[in-house]
């Protein structure tokens, strides 16, 4: 198409973020003419993945000014340690500015699944998470789930009911207190009152009083809650069911693991698989085009009231039905910073085996406890840091070269402080793996606000619908479906129960 000036639609798409990418995939069987436009020359907005010569681009990019959603954008390339470590071409690498997990019992899996894009996707399991514990957490008369520990150490989460009873380390009373509180999470929703009481207080005062847990054997528990903030800061009525959510999934899928990842990108591949099947379905995608920054609605000039006329940036008018964007917050109101490292060791120790018959495990999460990393603070800080989390990836991802893996950290601690603390979490987790020589071969560090790098229009008609930016978390929230679900039923005529459901546009053989 060689101009878009004067062109009708009935739906205009702008950008191709998750969520805007699901819409997308939601309308590809409407048989609604679809503009599907993005200022950016890539896929994925804020999920998107890069190439090292990509990311280095995007660096430029933020660090010019050019970008709402990121800023404190740098990135590195350390000198190898030694001849046999050093980086493969830029294309060996698939670097994921916004990756997450997605839980065994999330919808989005049961919506991949009845849409068919599924067979579009591959997805390696995510295995052994682990915490790590410095020489200040204990002293020589304190165990950590079990027996005193040296300075920098990972310790394995345990992976239910069964490791804790098969954990020789763990005394009786720490096993009768971790088995009564498993049991209790199970059905923890028809239990209020032994949490009601508790419901604005940190989960850690929950597990302590109720359970008798104490702090050394709660770091598991803050882990698999996925907060990224302090104990102090973390609500058992937010804990319960995140923690629940895990121990649920356990098993969903397959043995041993609760939680998957997809290869290549993570989420990056499920943005370019919704355009794909919207383009499929005749939406026509345009990269590098955006909205004017004056970009104003208008139903007179168009002479219909059903439909808006929106000039873009270069000049061209175009006229539809609905235009569907993201909205931005105001910068500050939730925030990580995050990190993007390539190492020269696969880090194997990270990724034992999870159970029989299971699947390889390609992501391991290491979980940094609050206060597990020292770090220099103002005299007046009396803040306790921020956890920090770093998803590592093996190379069985598609993200890097065999022999390799990459470590993605976050942290909520705002500012330079945070990335620094995301540089020594990174450090320290790599001298931690006693059993490998690794260093690190290429890092990013950046800051990210839950706002939107897409030119938007103000909610001036009531054609004009945004989505508010996904939250920044370490999971796929499935909340993001619901707001996709309430849009494409604004915009849809069709049964709501068919959101997300259709038939093969092929036939495939059973072995397919």
């Amino acid at each position: 198409m060689d101009t878009l000036d004067k062109t009708e639609w009935d739906v205009l798409i702008v950008g191709t973020g998750l969520q805007q990418s699901l819409l997308a995939l939601a309308l590809s069987r409407s048989d609604k003419k679809i503009l599907h436009i993005d200022e950016n020359d890539y896929y994925g907005g804020a999920e998107a993945a890069f190439s090292l010569q990509e990311a280095e681009n995007w660096v430029a990019k933020v660090r010019a000014g050019d970008s709402a959603a990121f800023s404190l954008a740098t990135f590195q390339r350390p000198a190898p340690a030694s001849a046999t470590a050093s980086l493969s071409p830029s294309r060996a690498y698939s670097l994921a500015l916004s990756p997450q997990i997605i839980y065994a019992r999330s919808a989005l899996i049961k919506y991949l699944i009845s849409s068919r894009v599924y067979r579009q996707l591959e997805f390696m399991a995510v295995g052994s998470w682990w915490v790590y514990t410095s020489e200040t957490d204990h002293d020589a008369s304190t165990t950590s789930f079990g027996e005193p520990t040296q300075t920098g150490k990972l310790l394995k989460v345990p992976n239910g009911r069964e490791d804790v009873f098969q954990d020789h380390d763990l005394d009786f009373k720490a096993k009768r207190a971790l088995m009564k509180f498993l049991r209790f999470i199970v059905e923890y929703e028809e239990q209020t009152e032994t949490w009601e009481a508790y419901r604005a207080k940190p989960f850690a005062v929950f597990l302590s009083e109720q359970f008798k847990i104490t702090s050394r054997l709660q770091a598991p528990f803050l882990a698999l809650s996925l907060s990224s903030s302090s104990p102090s800061s973390t609500a058992t009525e937010y804990a319960l069911p995140r923690v629940a959510r895990h121990l649920r999934s356990i098993g969903a899928l397959g043995a041993g693991f609760g939680a998957i990842i997809p290869k290549w990108g993570g989420l990056s591949e499920v943005s370019q698989v919704g355009c794909r099947a919207s383009a499929v379905g005749g939406a026509v995608y345009v990269l590098g085009k955006s909205l004017g920054d004056n970009a104003s609605t208008s139903s007179e000039s168009t002479g219909n009231s059903d439909s808006i006329s929106i000039r873009l940036k270069d000049g061209e008018v175009v006229t539809t039905r609905w235009v569907v964007g993201e909205s931005s917050k105001e910068q500050g109101d939730e925030l990580l910073c995050r990190s993007i490292a390539v190492a020269s060791s696969p880090l194997a120790s990270l990724f034992p085996p999870i159970a029989d018959e299971a699947p390889p495990p390609a992501t391991a999460v290491v979980f940094f406890p609050s206060g597990s990393l020292s770090m220099a603070q103002p005299e007046d800080s009396v803040e306790e840091l921020p956890p920090v989390y770093i998803h590592v990836h093996s190379s069985d991802t598609g993200e890097c070269p065999r022999g390799q893996s990459v470590l993605y950290g976050s942290t909520a601690l705002s500012g330079e402080p945070g990335l620094q603390l995301l540089r020594l979490a990174t450090d320290t987790l790599l001298s931690s793996v006693t059993d490998t020589d690794a260093s690190l071969l290429y890092y990013v560090h950046y800051q990210q606000n839950a706002s939107s790098d897409s030119s938007l229009l103000p909610k001036l008609d009531d054609h004009v619908l945004n989505f508010a930016p996904p939250p920044l978390d370490q999971a796929f929230e499935d909340s993001i479906l619901d707001r996709v679900k309430n849009v494409w039923q604004q915009i849809s005529d069709d049964d709501p129960d068919s959101f997300l459901v259709f038939a093969d546009r092929e036939v495939y053989d059973d072995d397919e």
